[in-house]
């Protein structure tokens, strides 16, 4: 099984400048069959040694705040963005708390650096985060400044609570919001420098950023979160990002984007990616216009067009799948999953199963069947939150803490345990390109061909097509095939020849991890297929398809010691069993590795907690017996879908 793994593992220094180019205007022409179709722009820089025609892998977070937001700030971050992106590169940074020295007494590095990050500051309140912190900004002196830098617990909940829920600055802005804008020129500019200054445009092609920025809106009956990361192909950027206050809703974000960037004839281009719709009260993909009519294809299209991607994991939890005794069968979706539905903790009627991606995607195949047009054809990434600017800070070992929504930052300190219990350290986003560069990153992202892991390096392929050769797995060339045969994740097909079967291509890799610290075996590779019967309704059914009873890989919670067997490698051909040609569908693999202790259990230990001895249960670590408390943790990677279409409408 020829599988590439790894940040440029695959060295092709023997392909010409001639045939990258060629290649990429072959692509501008036309891409895979069924993918979305993108406008690639060539950038002035050298191609990448590593280049692959048959992609690889690169591993990153595209969801990181640094001192600029004000969540973070006001628990004491320092971190700047071009610290980010050093620790991105494996730089050791000092995160809170600094002693009467000025000097972290914490710190944190990368033992692997990313492949590539993106800053995301809230663009909400940048203007006063900057107003509030620098004596030469006017404002500084405002009473809102002065509350945020006397008591920065209470601003975060003063200024969040204007600005996400009512779509509102606190009065320091002056006419017009003049004020703030000017303020957070500063800030933006910093964010765009850092990005700039990090991007390795040399051959190596060793680190690739992004500018972007988080835009932040709540709905303010229940408490739902519309949160979105907002990512720029280029350093062809608006002067201002547009914030929830400017844009409160996801069509005037969309519209903002389109007319500033997208459709501005400027060279900029821009992509939205929601996230924590396990948090949004079910209001992150709504059914219904503001108006409150149904959704119409122009919103559909535009949706596909301008969110191509979701977070499914992040340090909020996941948002694969809803699972509760006697409901859901699937019981893998018990994994990172939150106790309630909304992000602003409110006390709504018991519906904790909304805004999950598998019934998002199952919805979408009734609206295109309404439509024409799929309005939640999204594929999946994951990102951690972190509001410590320490973008891939995923090890369940050494788990600080990401602040944000979580435990202050400032009060994450030993000993004890340094977050809530519910959160984790959350996922990184894998984008399969041929190089490590924007442009190609970007278009991976486009066309969906993108995957999440809860935080280990999993190497997964999924491509779909018709009567696959079952040899596959064993091809030298098996992504050219699966490119040659098929289409990749994300894409979609349809409709099928006559009398043929629908194949998948699924293949993994554990992930290697170092010397020191290997990764974990894998246990198992499923498929997640939903579709629509005869009469509308949707099904759901999960594959067991790679893997065996055998590899059962085990745990022991005393001190977190694993054994067992499992899997370095897993690939398989699989047919669906049960395919009509006449359904709509889509196909997800999920990769399952063995099980390790979760980042509260290795706390619990190195604190000495014996549950059975109340006096070993020091101050701080009271959740390592409670009854929510889960020591043990099932990490995997989640594939975007490929979509079956059985009949162009």
């Amino acid at each position: 099984m020829s599988f590439q793994a790894g940040k440029c593992s695959v060295r092709q220094n023997n392909i010409s400048s001639v045939k990258k180019w060629a290649y990429a205007l072959l692509l501008v022409a036309a891409t895979q069959s069924g993918a979305v179709a993108v406008a690639l722009e060539a950038e002035s820089r050298s191609p990448c040694d590593h280049f692959n025609a048959d992609r690889q892998p690169f591993f990153g977070d595209l969801h990181v705040h640094t001192r600029y937001s004000l969540d973070a700030s006001t628990q004491g971050t320092r971190t700047t963005p071009d610290e980010a992106y050093q620790f991105a590169q494996g730089v050791r940074i000092g995160v809170q708390p600094w002693d009467a020295n000025g000097e972290p007494q914490r710190s944190l590095q990368l033992s692997r650096p990313l492949d590539f990050a993106m800053v995301s500051d809230h663009a909400e309140l940048l203007g006063e985060v900057e107003m509030c912190n620098n004596p030469e900004v006017t404002g500084h002196n405002s009473w809102q400044c002065r509350v945020y830098r006397a008591w920065p617990r209470g601003a975060f909940y003063l200024f969040n609570f204007m600005a996400s829920m009512r779509a509102s600055h606190l009065g320091l802005c002056g006419e017009g919001d003049e004020l703030c804008k000017a303020a957070s020129m500063a800030p933006w500019q910093e964010m765009r420098d850092a990005a700039e200054a990090h991007y390795d445009r040399s051959a190596d092609c060793t680190f690739t950023t992004f500018i972007g920025y988080e835009w932040t809106g709540l709905v303010p009956s229940s408490g739902g979160n519309l949160h979105r990361n907002v990512v720029f192909r280029s350093a062809k950027v608006p002067p201002l990002p547009a914030s929830y206050i400017d844009t409160p809703g996801e069509t005037l974000l969309w519209d903002a984007l389109e007319s500033e960037c997208n459709d501005s004839g400027a060279g900029c281009e821009a992509l939205v990616i929601p996230h924590n719709s396990n948090l949004s009260a079910g209001q992150m993909f709504p059914l219904q216009l503001a108006n409150g009519s149904p959704l119409d294809a122009d919103y559909a299209a535009r949706r596909q067009r301008m969110e191509p991607l979701v977070e499914i994991m992040q340090h909020k939890g996941a948002s694969e799948c809803f699972y509760s005794p006697g409901i859901t069968r699937d019981e893998l979706c018990a994994f990172e999953q939150l106790p309630r539905d909304n992000i602003a903790r409110f006390n709504n009627p018991p519906a904790p199963d909304t805004g999950f991606l598998r019934d998002t995607w199952l919805q979408g195949l009734s609206q295109q069947a309404r439509l024409g047009i799929d309005p939640f054809r999204f594929g999946v990434i994951a990102s951690t939150d972190t509001h410590l600017g320490a973008p891939g800070a995923v090890a369940e070992d050494g788990f600080l803490g990401h602040g944000g929504d979580g435990v202050p930052a400032l009060k994450a300190v030993p000993p004890g345990l340094p977050d809530k219990l519910e959160y984790n350290p959350g996922g990184l986003a894998v984008l399969w390109a041929e190089q490590n560069t924007r442009d190609d990153l970007f278009a991976a992202m486009q066309r969906r061909e993108a995957y999440g892991t809860s935080g280990p390096r999993i190497v997964t392929r999924l491509f779909a097509g018709w009567d696959l050769n079952p040899g596959l797995c064993g091809a030298a060339d098996m992504a050219s095939q699966g490119y040659a045969q098929g289409v990749p994740m994300g894409s979609d097909l349809g409709p099928a020849p006559a009398g043929s079967g629908l194949s998948l291509l699924l293949a993994a890799q554990q992930d290697a991890g170092l010397a020191e610290r290997p990764g974990l075996p894998l246990q198992k590779i499923q498929v997640i297929k939903g579709w629509l019967d005869a009469d509308g309704a949707r099904r759901e059914q999960v594959y067991d398809v790679a893997g065996d009873a055998q590899a059962q890989g085990t745990v022991d919670t005393a001190n977190c010691a694993t054994a067992g067997t499992g899997h370095a490698k897993l690939c398989t051909v699989w047919n669906d069993p049960d395919f009509d040609p006449a359904q709509r569908a889509f196909y997800y693999s999920r990769v399952i590795e063995n099980p390790s202790c979760r980042w509260s259990q290795r706390l619990c230990i190195a604190g000495g907690v014996d549950c059975s001895r109340p006096e070993t249960i020091g101050e701080g670590f009271e959740g390592c017996c409670a009854s929510e408390h889960r020591p043990v943790v099932q990490e995997r990677a989640w594939s975007s879908p490929v979509w079956y279409q059985p009949a162009a409408l």
